[in-house]
């Protein structure tokens, strides 16, 4: 499997800094700030796109999940909503879900749903993902 890749650049202080955020691909750069994390500037935030690749990996995995058991779904968009507490510290993540099913009773897409909620990639990273940092200062 592929190894993803971001990058970060922050420069300055926490409350008046600024960085960058982009994406490995190139698809995406964008600019963040301490307004546009803790507050409501313009920009985005780590929790913003974390909460993208949160609803994409529920998505996809339900997807899957209705497929292997005999429903392939039409759509399924989800929206993701990001809760950042004190700490900061992320103390909820809501993920809302509208899936277009054909022959699939509530139970059992129900049931689809949580084995999706535990075992996308993306939720068992954000439950019991070891970190490690390598770390270099330049001077």
């Amino acid at each position: 499997m592929p190894i993803r890749n971001a990058h970060a650049v922050w420069n300055g202080t926490l409350r008046e800094g600024s960085g960058t955020l982009k994406l490995g691909s190139g698809l995406f750069e964008g600019p963040f700030t301490y307004a546009s994390r803790f507050e409501t500037g313009k920009g985005t935030n780590p929790e913003e796109l974390l909460g993208a690749a949160h609803a994409g990996c529920f998505s996809m995995f339900l997807a899957a999940q209705l497929t292997k058991a005999g429903f392939p779904p039409t759509q399924i968009q989800t929206t993701a909503r990001v809760h950042l507490g004190d700490g900061p510290t992320i103390t909820l993540i809501e993920l809302d879900t509208i899936a277009t099913v054909p022959n699939v009773d509530q139970a059992k897409f129900l049931e689809l749903v949580d084995v999706s909620k535990k075992g996308c990639p993306v939720s068992k990273a954000l439950a019991s993902v070891e970190i490690k940092v390598n770390a270099t200062l330049v001077k």
